[in-house]
């Protein structure tokens, strides 16, 4: 399965955040012991928040259309400012204002899942 490529135009707007998710496994033995261990090879995975402030109507739409189309669990490709390897990420969280300019909101995580 050929994986999307997400390159939006316009870009996102400047101030994209970036947040490292860590997945542990942790037992507690009381007292305050704990022991934890990462859950997986890729026990660290980003997540970005693009922000776009000023957008048309069908701007908004097209990057809708998009996230819709990867229905949350699709993987697609995307390259971070700064970088020129693009990365695998999911999108289930986004949203939009109905107003005039439009603004668009979507969170990325990253995804390590390997296609046949």
């Amino acid at each position: 399965m050929a994986l999307n490529t997400f390159d939006p135009s316009p870009r996102p707007s400047p101030g994209t955040g970036i947040a490292n998710k860590v997945s542990l496994r942790t037992a507690d033995f009381g007292d305050g012991y704990t022991l934890s261990a990462p859950a997986g090879l890729n026990h660290i995975r980003k997540q970005i928040t693009l922000k776009w402030d000023a957008l048309t109507r069908d701007e908004a739409f097209a990057l809708d259309t998009f996230f819709i189309g990867q229905g949350g669990n699709v993987p697609f490709y995307f390259v971070l400012n700064g970088e020129t390897a693009p990365r695998k990420w999911t999108c289930a969280e986004w949203s939009m204002t109905d107003a005039a300019p439009c603004t668009f909101t979507a969170t990325l995580v990253e995804n390590f899942t390997i296609l046949t």
